[in-house]
């Protein structure tokens, strides 16, 4: 019983602090055109950090079905999918631009090579559109290896699981050498079975992941680090996480979805193409739609174009038919 008041006390003030934060942010940000950016990364932190947790350290009822290795790290892998699919169904790629932990290292690439004040590269549009249609093609050969082979040869998940999580490999290896801090850290914060828990997972992806794969996840790793730093948010292009909501959609059963949507005012548009330019993954619909619901399969929800749109309730963020954000006349503010 103490236990459980303990964990509410503390998701409680773990709450709390992360909507001070969001708070603080909202009234100590008054440059429009960094607001919801700022907004976003520090949201991207927190989502990151409790998608962290909830992979490696959080604890899990015990099922003496399965062995602890393999149940560990499928109960939750299936939760992290879970929260990813049911998100997305609701509030459409959301999870892409605000909650993603991969989404979070390529755009703080993106603002080193800012700072570095190094010009990025847009891809042509006939490549940028490929790379959307390789989502589904990378999607379907995972489904198909996992069916086809996983079944006659166990030794092939070893790939299948490298492959879909390389970053959660490299976490591995770069926590190891401090599990023992990790243990400590656990006890002092409450969570005792960090140690325990860090320990199964990381024997789990050790198995899965031999010396050849960790060099295969190592090599995958460098690669897109070198193209996220030349092309904005270049895994999200193709990301096969990025092919469920226009799966879903094509059931008339999701037509109602997703509930946040960029809206658009035909009548406000001057067509002056920034929401266009500013597009970290170049969507092109926001400019080409003349108004109304804004359809966008590569549209991964940062909202960037309506934080830039220089005329006021142009684009305008709605969920559930409600008007939560809206595009500033930022131009008349800085001439004031």
């Amino acid at each position: 019983m103490l236990e459980t008041i303990a964990e509410i006390l503390r998701a409680t003030i773990a709450v709390g602090l992360v909507t001070a934060g969001i708070l603080a942010i909202l009234v100590w940000v008054k440059n429009l055109t960094t607001k919801l950016s700022i907004l976003r990364l520090f949201v991207q932190i927190v989502a990151s950090t409790g998608i962290f947790v909830l992979l490696l350290f959080w604890p899990l009822p015990w099922n003496p079905i399965f062995s602890g290795l393999v149940y560990s790290i499928a109960l939750r892998l299936t939760l992290v999918f879970a929260i990813i699919l049911g998100s997305t169904l609701i509030f459409g790629r959301f999870f892409c631009g605000w909650l993603c932990p991969f989404a979070l290292y390529m755009d703080l690439l993106t603002r080193l090579r800012k700072t570095l004040k190094i010009p990025y590269w847009n891809l042509p549009e006939k490549l940028n559109n490929g790379l959307d249609v390789l989502r589904y093609v990378i999607l379907a050969s995972f489904l198909a290896l996992a069916l086809i082979f996983g079944l006659l040869n166990a030794d092939v998940w070893r790939y299948v699981i490298m492959f879909m999580g390389p970053f959660k490999s490299l976490i591995i290896v770069f926590l190891s050498p401090i599990e023992p801090l990790i243990e400590q850290i656990g006890g002092a914060l409450g969570f005792e079975v960090w140690g325990a828990s860090f320990h199964d997972l990381s024997g789990t992806i050790n198995y899965f992941n031999g010396p050849e794969l960790i060099q295969a996840t190592w090599i995958v790793f460098f690669i897109l680090t070198a193209a996220a730093f030349m092309v904005r948010l270049f895994f999200c292009r193709f990301c096969p996480v990025g092919a469920t909501l226009s799966i879903l959609n094509k059931s008339s059963l999701f037509k109602w979805a997703p509930i946040l949507h960029i809206d658009k005012v035909e009548e406000k548009c001057t067509k002056c193409g920034i929401c266009k330019r500013v597009c970290p993954v170049q969507v092109t619909e926001v400019y080409e739609e003349k108004g109304g619901n804004v359809t966008a399969p590569k549209c991964i929800h940062c909202f960037r174009c309506v934080e830039m749109c220089p005329y006021e309730g142009c684009l305008n963020i709605k969920m559930a038919g409600k008007t939560i954000y809206k595009s500033k006349n930022w131009l008349k503010e800085e001439e004031e």
